[in-house]
């Protein structure tokens, strides 16, 4: 199983940018998927992009498509999640997770592996 640690949040004004960044212990298969996911206070956790670790495809959430995006180094074993024109409704953990069939399946359940997460917070 994939080991996942992320960072790089923080407090943050509207407008800024963030770069959270996602590192895997050991190799990630060329069969993973890598997502990241958002929880805010007293919602569900959410998937918010997922990048195929072969290609480099990634699916991005229409909500947040002209501001989020994400990208990969295989060498590294990391995952980057760009957050930029930051919003209060951004507030949230955000979490990286790892899983073999989700771009086969689209099931999030397919997400076997998690990170602890790394909190957003965002001031108005």
């Amino acid at each position: 199983q994939v080991q996942l640690v992320e960072s790089g949040g923080g407090l943050v004004q509207a407008g800024d940018s963030l770069r959270l960044s996602c590192a895997a212990s050991g190799r990630i298969p060329s069969t993973f998927t890598m997502g990241w996911f958002r929880q805010a206070p007293g919602k569900e956790r959410v998937l918010v992009t997922a990048t195929d670790w072969s290609t480099g495809n990634t699916y991005i959430i229409d909500s947040v498509k002209d501001r989020f995006t994400a990208f990969r180094d295989i060498g590294a074993n990391i995952v980057w999640l760009q957050v930029n024109n930051l919003k209060p409704e951004d507030t949230a953990v955000y979490y990286c997770a790892a899983g073999e069939l989700w771009w086969s399946t689209r099931s999030n359940r397919d997400f076997t592996s998690w990170g602890q997460g790394t909190q957003v917070v965002v001031s108005s």
